[in-house]
């Protein structure tokens, strides 16, 4: 009886466990559950917030690339033949089909069209609430022309002063390359016509021109970005010195001391010396004059007004205007924005002088300078020496010509 119980009981217990094992669900350890919590709100909202950015800025940033590509650009000396394009009388009509690949109008897309694009926003606005199509509560925006006829003229001289601050640092750099150009070329001349000798004199020499060549080179690299000082001096001074130029932190005064160490070397005589490192005057006020146009620019107090002003008085045109030109306003902003941003934008642009400067045209000159006279030189003298000895041979001692 006790065994019949105790089979009865073990086999219920083992149908049981059967039967749970086989329909009971398998419990599996899941990690907990991140909550949505405003951690999570805050970076999806920031991650859309960068995404919105860069969609924005698209525009922009193509329009500084082709600026900046455009900087870049090498500028030529201008000849006989370009100054005859220059002045005629079909230019107008070349600049006005090569407005799309002026960098200056291609750089003015992204305020023109927000201008513009707030010009529509506005003009639709106030269509909507003439039409009855927003409710009573909503204004038309709308002021008096008033303020704009007194502050036009303040707006102007703004222009105009930005303007000729640009200019006027134009030209001090422009004036700065005539006297490096000037003074290399005055430099090596002297250096030509002073050293006279063989051997390891004109081993020095050919050196010195070399260095005198660099100089503008070195300083063009110097004061205008995107430059490649090895690559535009390979062809210059030799492989060792290069290396110790690239390791300066100063090039152009680095190349001034390859300068002054050569004419040290040289065997001359004090006053000639004295000559030769007078000339190199020039190069240090060069030096000096390009990195202050360089690194000190016009007040920057001058330059965010005039931008703040022509920010200020474009996205209130519209409302000016409006009570007058109604959609007319749309164009009238375009045409405003267009004319007024482009002449602050050449001001911007000019304001760095080096870029717009000729100088990679101007140093090639140098180095061909220095060529053609070292080549000239002896040919020269010797025409020279032999008009004198034609000169004696026709000349008796007594001042009598020979027959």
């Amino acid at each position: 009886m006790y065994q019949s119980m105790n089979l009865s009981v073990s086999s219920n217990f083992t149908q049981r466990s059967l039967s749970g094992s086989r329909f009971r669900k398998p419990f599996h350890l899941k990690p907990p559950r991140v909550s949505s919590g405003p951690e999570s709100e805050v970076s999806a909202t920031k991650a859309l917030t960068e995404k919105l950015i860069s969609l924005l800025r698209t525009v922009p940033d193509w329009a500084d690339e082709i600026k900046e590509r455009g900087m870049q650009q090498k500028r030529t000396l201008y000849t006989h033949e370009k100054w005859v394009e220059h002045r005629s009388s079909l230019r107008h009509v070349h600049h006005l089909f090569s407005s799309f690949s002026s960098r200056v109008i291609l750089s003015l897309i992204p305020p023109v069209f927000f201008f513009t694009s707030v010009a529509v926003f506005i003009a639709s606005y106030n269509s909507a609430v003439a039409l009855d199509w927003l409710p009573s509560i909503f204004p038309i925006l709308r002021s008096s022309s008033l303020p704009y006829q007194l502050t036009a003229p303040a707006l102007a001289l703004l222009l105009v002063f930005r303007t000729e601050a640009s200019y006027s640092r134009y030209e001090e750099g422009r004036k700065a390359w005539v006297g490096i150009i000037a003074g290399t070329d005055d430099l090596a001349r002297q250096v030509i016509s002073s050293v006279d000798g063989s051997g390891d004199e004109l081993i020095i020499k050919d050196l010195l021109l070399r260095y005198v060549a660099a100089f503008p080179v070195a300083l063009k690299c110097h004061v205008t970005y995107g430059s490649d000082v090895a690559r535009d001096l390979r062809n210059l001074i030799e492989a060792d010195d290069l290396s110790l130029i690239l390791e300066s932190k100063h090039r152009p005064r680095c190349v001034i001391e390859f300068i002054s160490q050569s004419l040290r070397l040289l065997k001359l005589d004090d006053t000639k010396r004295d000559l030769l490192e007078s000339k190199m005057l020039h190069l240090h006020e060069g030096i000096g004059v390009c990195e202050q146009l360089m690194g000190i620019p016009i007040p920057l107090a001058y330059t965010r007004l005039t931008s703040r002003f022509l920010v200020f008085w474009h996205l209130t045109l519209p409302i000016i205007l409006w009570d007058e030109c109604h959609w007319i306003v749309v164009p009238a902003t375009f045409i405003s924005a267009a004319s007024l941003f482009c002449i602050e934008e050449v001001g911007v642009l000019i304001e760095e002088p080096f870029p717009m400067l000729a100088l990679d045209e101007l140093c090639d000159l140098v180095h061909s300078n220095i060529q053609e006279a070292v080549k000239s030189e002896t040919i020269i003298r010797n025409k020279i020496l032999a008009k004198i000895k034609l000169h004696e041979l026709k000349h008796s001692s007594n001042g009598r010509h020979r027959s």
